[in-house]
């Protein structure tokens, strides 16, 4: 009887996968692949750059090819993506990653959702070297609010003639005692909306009404939130307020690094939330503490390069921070966004869940709007803070443990009936775990 090689299953995994539909809004305009003899490599467009490549952390002997042109077509996109998931390529990489990794224990952690869930799907924690250990970080906004925060969000609900609007996955993450989804249930006007921009409607067509929208995510979420304070402000929207418990990625990223008990030798970086920052504020992980980080998209030759990447730095004991993602990501981030959200919200200390109070992590709405601060607007009392007994989802989010090391996994927590907000979101790191366990 013979034996399947996990490294081609992984691989046969990868070009089966859907691909996505052209004008998908995770997904950079695309441009022509030239075929290489080992595989094919696509450099995409981005309103950020006029030219791009492959990057250069990629090794040349793996006949990755630059790209020329751009393309429109359903047929083009498709072509891009197979690029993308190209089983040779996957294969070498996979073999690169083998054969650098060496024998001392290293551990990569991902800072994004997305990819702890792209990671999950390809399965490449089945087909790493034993001694390389795929952790998963503070990447999912929904995770990382503390319980306080969505404490007080219930409190507001409670408040007679409020609407609270916000994305779905907040609507089931458990607070001390109840969640948003539970005080919809006892009759109280919660909703759930798409955009900060439904919330706005909501507020037009209910003039006489209070409504709050809960505004949650890291960088990339945030710009549109400030959109919508300054749509509404233009509209003299009186009644519409935000409740910030937005959050920024670097602070975290050096909590990590400070962090004795977890021990990082390289992080995935994430690749949405650099479409906004670029890859400047990362440079610190190598300043101050010696960790390499890269940049990667999400795609399974994306994820694979950015971690034979870190391993070729960890080896060499010359740590970079390096962009393998140039179709989505510059150098420079998208500045306009950026100067919108300074434009509304500035820094403020905030409490993580798993990761404890990090000062200038959050971000809290400017005087100059405080007539759109939920916070500020209503002093509600806030139920005594009580965390989830005998969940480890704060262990999970520092890196300290894999998500079936907590005694919950599993069992008492699965996602149809959550007892943490690792288990929640569709990007947590414990619900993309069960869905991905076998």
């Amino acid at each position: 009887m013979t034996t399947r090689d996990p490294k081609n299953a992984v691989a046969a995994n990868v070009a089966s996968a859907p691909t996505p539909r052209a004008g998908n809004s995770n997904v950079a305009p695309a441009s022509n692949p030239r075929i290489g003899s080992a595989s094919a490599m696509a450099a995409m467009a981005t309103p950020n750059s006029n030219t791009d490549t492959v990057s250069a952390t990629t090794p040349p002997s793996l006949g990755i090819a630059e790209t020329a042109g751009p393309t429109n077509t359903t047929a083009d996109a498709r072509a891009v993506f197979d690029a993308f998931r190209d089983p040779a390529l996957t294969r070498a990489l996979i073999e690169r990653i083998h054969a650098l990794a060496g024998d001392r224990p290293i551990n990569l952690m991902e800072v994004c959702g997305t990819h702890t869930v792209s990671i999950g799907r390809y399965g490449f924690r089945s087909i790493m070297p034993a001694n390389l250990h795929l952790l998963s970080g503070p990447g999912c906004p929904v995770c990382v609010t503390a319980n306080q925060d969505i404490d007080r969000a219930i409190a507001l609900a409670r408040v007679d003639g409020v609407i609270i609007t916000t994305f779905g996955d907040m609507m089931r993450v458990p607070g001390s005692t109840s969640s948003l989804a539970a005080e919809k249930a006892a009759g109280h006007d919660v909703r759930m909306v798409y955009s900060p921009l439904d919330a706005l409607t909501i507020a037009q067509e209910n003039p006489g009404r209070p409504v709050i929208f809960m505004g949650v995510g890291f960088e990339t979420t945030t710009p549109t939130i400030a959109a919508a304070i300054l749509e509404a402000q233009a509209r003299d929207l009186q009644n519409f307020s935000v409740l910030s418990v937005h959050k920024t990625t670097p602070p975290a990223l050096r909590a990590i690094a400070n962090d004795p008990q977890t021990r990082i030798d390289g992080f995935i970086l994430p690749g949405h939330v650099s479409t906004i920052t670029g890859i400047n504020p990362y440079r610190f992980l190598v300043d101050d503490f010696g960790i390499p980080g890269v940049v990667t998209g999400f795609e399974p030759v994306d994820i694979l390069e950015g971690i034979a990447s870190l391993v070729e730095m960890i080896d060499s004991g010359l740590p970079e921070i390096r962009n393998a993602y140039r179709r989505g990501v510059n150098e420079d981030g998208n500045p306009v966004a950026r100067q919108m959200v300074e434009q509304v919200f500035e820094p403020c200390d905030v409490t993580w869940r798993g990761l404890g109070p990090i000062p200038g992590s959050g971000l809290r709405i400017r005087p100059a709007f405080e007539t759109f601060d939920a916070a500020k607007r209503f002093d509600v009392p806030v139920e005594p803070t009580v965390e989830p007994r005998g969940c480890r989802c704060g262990d999970v989010l520092r890196g300290r443990i894999s998500p079936p090391e907590c005694p919950l996994f599993g069992k008492a927590c699965t996602p149809a009936d959550p007892v943490g907000p690792c288990m929640v979101s569709s990007e947590g790191s414990c619900a993309a775990y069960h869905r991905f366990r076998s």
